[in-house]
């Protein structure tokens, strides 16, 4: 006879100011993962919208606002633009190595200098060694971190260019955070690369999506995510294909927007916490937020 699962317990956070949309509140719904069946409860998660960081998923759950939706590539369908040709092509030198999550000091260096550039003033712009440890190492699921390094004169794995801490759900992989050297001079697009070679990657492991994480509509710094096509989003109904129109409005209008942000990156995650008291821990937007302690049905 099978033992039943445990049903988790959910708590939210207290509410915080939004960090993608000026004026606008933000909570979060987040449970723990841990114990022998952490991975399982990470893809059923991971399919109605939650978020992994470290031994915490979460999921946006404001009051009154739905600009938060989780979007996936689907890897199979997905043939890339003539921009992404070139940028596969440019890159197709680089090594990835899959290495089990463990932090280094030179993933560390990058990482600073990839925050520095990229987000000064960010919530993640404090972090120490410790925290990026904690970031990477402290996980209750089947987790990678995949490295891309310039080959040397001799094709060995050289100098580290780029990063991302990744898991492997059932139905695919999900990119928790990936940075890279922001300030290359003859590699422009690392940040697309390392989507574009998950997906790749997922398609060759016949797993069938790639999880971007959240996409926010009138946030400049998340439209890059419509570039990959096809593209599924959430709803009340499930999961919704976006159609090929709506995809190219939607670039048209990030490409053409004034002040646009350049492409980035996922979000990242940082400190967890264990759900009760006021434990402090970091979300999918790198910001500190206070756990209530009280359970949600």
């Amino acid at each position: 006879m099978t033992a039943p699962v445990r049903f988790p317990r959910f708590y939210v956070t207290s509410p915080a100011p939004c960090p993608y949309l000026p004026g606008k509140t933000e909570r979060k719904v987040f449970t723990e993962l841990k114990g022998p069946h952490a991975d399982a409860l990470n893809d059923a998660l991971g399919r109605i919208g939650f978020r992994r960081s470290q031994t915490v998923a979460y999921r946006p759950s404001c009051s009154n606002c739905r600009a938060c939706v989780s979007v996936r590539v689907v890897t199979r369908e997905f043939r890339p633009s003539s921009a992404q040709k070139r940028n596969l092509k440019r890159n197709s030198d680089l090594i990835a190595i899959e290495c089990r999550p463990w932090a280094t000091g030179e993933q560390f260096e990058l990482l600073q200098a990839y925050l520095g550039a990229r987000h000064p003033g960010g919530g993640m712009a404090a972090m120490d060694e410790t925290d990026f440890a904690d970031m990477v190492e402290h996980t209750a699921v089947t987790s990678v971190l995949i490295e891309y390094r310039e080959p040397t004169e001799t094709g060995e794995p050289g100098r580290l260019v780029g990063a991302c801490l990744t898991d492997r759900q059932a139905d695919g992989y999900s990119m928790i955070y990936s940075f890279y050297d922001p300030s290359h001079e003859t590699r422009a697009g690392l940040g697309n690369y390392i989507i574009l070679d998950h997906i790749r990657r997922a398609a060759d492991a016949a797993l069938p999506y790639v999880y971007l994480g959240y996409w926010v509509e009138g946030s400049a710094r998340m439209q890059y995510k419509v570039r990959y096509r096809p593209l599924e989003r959430l709803s009340p109904e499930g999961w919704l294909r976006m159609s090929g129109e709506e995809q190219d409005r939607l670039i048209a209008k990030a490409t053409s927007a004034p002040g646009r942000a350049r492409a980035i990156p996922l979000e990242g995650s940082g400190k967890d916490g264990v759900p009760g008291g006021q434990e402090q821990y970091r979300l999918e937007n790198g910001e500190v937020a206070q756990a209530t302690a009280r359970s949600v049905a």
